[in-house]
């Protein structure tokens, strides 16, 4: 028996301006190549619950060409794939099903959208697969394949019976980092963000011992990785924090993770995450003034009340040697035209390291969809292939749609003007720089 795991991995802006924009300027090229390289740690993950006298095989799918060379000689096809190559994902389904395969697809996408993908001819598997996965097998060898498959209501999959991915199906040349997950969700429920309402609803840890012996596989098949964690928000445990950057601290790894402002009053941690390894952290700022925060998270205001200190705390995080990349939503209720000046000056005031910008993207599934669709301010409702981050595909409160993209496109060429990017990296590296000396100076007792 055999199963093939398909990747839909090829997100691209739908607007060919944009998509020449990510072309030519460094900061987008850069972010892109790595968006680019990472693999699907959830079908790999899947692979590994896969009993051993089944064969299985992991594919990338960037686009429908490349779709041609994939197996189609096998007893299943499990595809996930990103809502902006939904499409895309069910052109293949559709090849597999008119081949008399079975397909079972899942993903955040046909999470939120069982019925379409059943429409395209694909089983939808919803929420987290690992509650569904030794189920669909069982029926696969019985041959009487459900037409949907769901994990129990309210129940959440341990983390501390996760698999070690089965990293080996990997093709490593192509890829400049690999993921490794060390907890799911985040408290912060942002309107805007699926994972969270959709897949982990609650914050959970996995297990120290388990992170590492995934670590611990990764470095069997590529001696000295790049990790970048697969989390919404990093340490939100701080005991659990604590516990995996000391255990890291001996590893010689290189890492990156997401996570929010709250760990630049964490001194002891934002020494021992540059201790362990880590050379940067994304941070989702999401607007440089407050207006723009107001009612972006669906259970408080956190966000809000922290940006009179985002630059303190980025100037904390980056003075301890960690760069920042710095995520701002452009097109939020209670910004207006203003927000584009507003953003170029705080990253030139902060010394940010690396910056990204995207427009308010209505996922499906997410408050922020139900809400545009509510109030009529969808331009094309079910408009997927717009789900980039990038194509505007809401009406603005304070600007015009054409306006919030010219403004992402001019935004664009400022931030991530090649003498832009040098000047922001050549000033982290001289302030990083100047704390070093200044703790060397001070002596032993000196902390950077």
């Amino acid at each position: 028996m055999k199963i093939a795991f398909l990747a839909m991995s090829g997100v691209r802006a739908h607007d060919p301006e944009l998509t020449a924009l990510g072309l030519t300027l460094p900061g987008f090229v850069e972010r892109n190549k790595v968006v680019a390289s990472l693999p699907s740690l959830s079908l790999l993950t899947l692979a590994a619950l896969t009993p051993a006298d089944i064969e299985v095989s992991y594919h990338e799918v960037p686009d429908l060409a490349a779709a041609d060379t994939l197996p189609m000689d096998v007893d299943l096809a499990a595809i996930s794939t990103y809502s902006a190559q939904a499409g895309e994902g069910y052109t293949v389904a559709r090849r597999y099903r008119d081949r008399g395969v079975p397909v079972v697809m899942g993903g955040l996408h046909v999470t939120a959208l069982p019925e379409e993908a059943r429409e395209h001819g694909a089983i939808p598997v919803v929420g987290e697969g690992e509650l569904t996965w030794p189920r669909i097998i069982a029926d696969l060898r019985g041959g009487r394949l459900a037409s949907e498959y769901r994990g129990p209501d309210g129940v959440q999959f341990d983390l501390a019976d996760a698999p070690v991915p089965r990293y080996e199906l990997l093709d490593l040349e192509r890829y400049n980092r690999l993921t490794v997950q060390t907890c799911r969700g985040c408290p912060h429920r942002c309107e805007f963000c699926a994972s969270s309402v959709l897949i982990a609803p609650h914050y959970r840890v996995k297990p120290v011992a388990r992170v590492l012996k995934e670590i611990h596989r990764i470095r069997s098949i590529w001696p000295d990785p790049f990790i970048e964690f697969a989390d919404d928000n990093s340490f939100v445990n701080r005991d659990h924090a604590r516990e995996l950057l000391t255990a890291l601290r001996d590893q010689g790894l290189r890492w990156f993770t997401e996570t929010d402002i709250s760990i630049a009053n964490e001194p002891e941690l934002l020494e021992l995450m540059r201790a362990s390894g880590c050379r940067q952290v994304l941070i989702g700022l999401e607007s440089p003034v407050p207006e723009g925060l107001a009612g972006l998270e669906t259970n408080s205001d956190w966000k809000r009340r922290r940006q009179p200190d985002y630059l303190a705390a980025i100037r904390t995080i980056q003075a301890h040697g960690i760069t920042v990349n710095g995520c701002f939503v452009l097109g939020l209720d209670g910004q207006d035209e203003t927000i584009f000046d507003a953003v170029h000056d705080f990253v030139e005031r902060s010394g940010l390291y690396e910056v990204q910008i995207t427009v308010l993207t209505a996922f499906p599934g997410t408050p922020l969809h139900a809400r545009l669709k509510r109030e009529g301010r969808l331009l094309k409702e079910d408009a997927w292939e717009r789900c980039t981050l990038f194509d505007v595909n809401h009406v603005p409160l304070g600007m015009s749609p054409e306006r919030l993209r010219k403004g992402l496109v001019d935004l664009g060429r400022r931030l991530y003007d090649g003498a832009a990017t040098d000047a922001r990296r050549k000033r982290f590296h001289r302030e990083w720089a100047r704390t070093r000396r200044a703790a060397r100076d001070r002596g032993p007792g000196g902390s950077a």
